[in-house]
């Protein structure tokens, strides 16, 4: 009897543990510099409840100052628990993806292929957590300036939604969050492209033929690849991102939202920021997502590699 169906299902629970590992690392060291985005990312200049940071520096230095290391780390734990659940659902319906896609393990995916199974694997993944990303955005969002009763935690926070706003309010910004579906598919068709390049460069400079492009990459390789792929990725998405951060605040005292739609937000940030106004946070993004992705893609290859050994074993 075949054991090819066990092996297949067991390299894809491989890539959705190195997939969560590697989103774990990524918050734990990153955080600080997502809440900085995220209050960039609201701040229209019409929010009371929000104070004024002149830069990325002056924000992290504001926030500890007045919040101390827990401002800094607001929503840290929905954005653990939704970067995790997020990196290994992702690697896993990824990996499901272009398995199905291709004909054989030996036969190439091309570009096309890689953007659809990203793309694929973005769009289920959003379902999932767009609950979790709401709730760090709210969370985010708290600060002494807040009029409203705040949360006191993840708990506190779903059951007030779910009591004040109903199960739908859940799902605010996922229509932006499904535009950026094609974020996670720019970057992981970008970083396979790149991949080949390096891996075809390296084999050329190899003694060794036939050589497994895994041994031929080292940290530094999959950091670069890491950062760039991420790099075009955010600059071709980000307002996307302004997008749904605006929708997924919190109600006023009176309970009607800030912003009512995805159309809503759009004609009112063109109107009274322009285009700028699709921007900001942006740097604080760049600070966090470039390194970030960069550490993801370590952990997440290494991991790879340490489990590979285990299931050749089996």
């Amino acid at each position: 009897m075949s054991t090819e169906a066990p092996k297949r299902d067991q390299w894809q629970w491989e890539n959705a543990t190195a997939g969560a590992a590697a989103g774990f690392a990524t918050v734990a060291v990153m955080h600080p510099l997502d809440v900085v985005r995220t209050r960039f990312q609201v701040n229209d200049g019409r929010v009371s409840h929000l104070p004024i940071y002149k830069n990325t520096a002056h924000a992290v230095f504001a926030i500890a100052r007045s919040e101390g290391l827990r401002g800094l780390y607001a929503g840290f734990l929905p954005g653990v628990l939704g970067s995790t659940i997020s990196w290994g659902l992702y690697f896993f319906f990824y990996d499901r993806a272009k398995q199905r896609y291709a004909r054989n393990r030996e036969e190439k995916l091309s570009p096309g292929l890689h953007l659809a199974s990203a793309a694929e694997a973005g769009a289920l993944v959003s379902f999932f957590t767009n609950p979790v990303w709401l709730v760090k955005t709210r969370l985010q969002l708290q600060t002494p300036l807040h009029q409203t009763r705040p949360y006191s935690g993840v708990y506190d926070a779903f059951r007030t939604i779910m009591r004040e706003e109903g199960f739908s309010a859940l799902y605010r910004g996922i229509v932006p969050g499904l535009f950026l579906v094609s974020h996670g598919a720019i970057q992981f068709t970008a970083y396979e492209e790149l991949r080949k390049v390096i891996v075809d460069f390296k084999s050329k400079g190899s003694t060794v033929h036939n050589q497994n492009p895994d041994k031929l990459l080292n940290s530094v390789d999959y950091a670069v690849l890491g950062a760039t792929s991420k790099l075009a990725a955010v600059l071709l998405t980000y307002p996307f991102q302004v997008i749904r951060a605006r929708l997924q605040q919190r109600p006023s005292g009176d309970g009607v939202p800030r912003y009512m739609d995805t159309l809503h937000v759009v004609k009112e940030t063109a109107r009274f920021e322009g285009i700028r106004g699709f921007y900001k946070g942006i740097t604080a993004n760049l600070l966090k997502n470039a390194p970030a992705s960069s550490i993801t893609f370590i952990v997440y290859e290494n991991v790879l590699k340490l489990l590979k050994p285990a299931r050749r074993n089996d």
